[in-house]
């Protein structure tokens, strides 16, 4: 059975494609499992600087495919596709401290837009668009919808976009503050994969230490967070990355950044 996912090392980056293309990249079991192993590859993998997660087709991904959900001979619980398939997506998103891009090429719903989101640069194809599908069904938002949309638009905006299921094109997620840039439709991938080469090329030590602090800072009071930054901005002054970085200035040269 072909697990849908194809992943592709580039050097200094790699590239998760999804790959269900006539299911409009709805996630079954195995892909799910798949999304993760490679997740996992990306991050304990030091010549992986950078992820760009994109997908085959028409559709980003329409979320969870409902007929395996609705199977009932498949033995695989509601309850069961949240905590074995999507949780640990997000999860392993938000915790490899290396830049995640995401290129939404087309409709991203339900778990898909929430994927996508969980993602550190989202850029979008003009003819994209996001749907919180979760209330025509008579379920509520998950894989993260919840905690990650409220901080990106507001309590309001989110509520209202998961309760009415409304979509939002492209153009109305770059100004709500939802995703990065909107992208013309035949430059999409060109563009994300030219942010994620230049991400990786970067200094990527301190941009993981970044990701942790913007994760931190979800929780935290200010005067936390402040402590947080301290420790943190600590580890960055003692990478190679930072060294490198004052001696190329000085010298007026290019850098040379290992990501260490």
């Amino acid at each position: 059975m072909p697990d849908h996912i194809i992943f592709e090392k580039k050097n200094s980056y790699a590239v998760i494609t999804l790959d269900r293309a006539e299911k409009f990249n709805s996630f079954i079991r195995p892909m799910a499992f798949e999304m993760q192993k490679r997740l996992d590859e990306c991050r304990q993998d030091d010549e992986i600087r950078a992820i760009l997660l994109r997908a085959n087709g028409k559709a980003f991904c329409a979320g969870q495919d409902l007929k395996e959900a609705a199977d009932e001979n498949n033995g695989i619980e509601l309850e069961a596709i949240l905590s074995e398939h999507y949780n640990p997506i997000i999860r392993k998103i938000r915790e490899i401290e290396k830049p995640v891009v995401c290129a939404v090429n087309g409709v991203a719903a339900g778990a898909g837009a929430n994927i996508a989101l969980a993602c550190d640069i989202v850029l979008a194809a003009k003819s994209a668009s996001f749907i919180q599908a979760f209330s025509k069904i008579g379920l509520i938002p998950d894989s993260g919808g919840t905690w990650i949309l409220p901080r990106l638009i507001g309590i309001q905006k989110a509520g209202a976009l998961m309760m009415t299921g409304e979509a939002v094109i492209a153009e109305e997620a770059e100004r709500i503050g939802m995703i990065y840039k909107v992208i013309p439709d035949g430059e999409l991938i060109g563009e994300a994969e030219k942010l994620t080469i230049l991400l990786s090329n970067m200094p990527t030590k301190g941009l993981g230490l970044t990701k942790r602090a913007l994760n931190l800072s979800m929780y935290n009071s200010l005067d936390q967070q402040l402590d947080h930054e301290w420790r943190l901005q600590s580890e960055a002054g003692s990478s190679s990355d930072y060294k490198e970085g004052v001696q190329a200035f000085l010298e007026k040269r290019k850098p040379e950044f290992k990501g260490k």
